[in-house]
């Protein structure tokens, strides 16, 4: 069964940073893309990051493409985000989910997700 734990979420104030984590378990993961997905109260779910396990692909939302990076740690079974200059409108709670395959920008297309770690910027 996979299991996907994420960290590092919190209160900064706009123009900080955070890392979030995303702890991946129950299964190798060679095959997987992970993503990053977040919803604010009143909005839709949405894409923001995903990489390949392999780390060889990777894709960004254009509202995020510059400010945040996604890396992984295959040792450590880890993605990360790295969210840099951030905004009040990124506030939200941000998702880790995984999918076995090609990368979609849909989250109805990933099959395992994460409980989510909240991320508010102040102004």
């Amino acid at each position: 069964q996979v299991q996907l734990v994420e960290s590092g979420g919190g209160l900064v104030q706009a123009g900080g940073s955070l890392r979030l984590s995303c702890a991946a378990s129950g299964r190798t993961f060679s095959s997987y893309v992970v993503g990053w997905f977040r919803q604010a109260p009143g909005k839709e779910r949405e894409f923001v990051a995903a990489i390949t396990w392999s780390g060889a692909l990777k894709w960004y939302s254009d509202s995020v493409k510059g400010r945040f990076t996604i890396s992984r740690d295959s040792a450590k079974n880890t993605v990360f985000l790295q969210m840099n200059t951030l905004k009040p409108d990124d506030t939200a709670v941000y998702y880790c989910a995984a999918r076995r395959g090609s990368w979609y920008r849909s989250g109805d297309e990933f099959d395992y997700w994460g409980q989510g770690t909240q991320v508010t910027v102040s102004s």
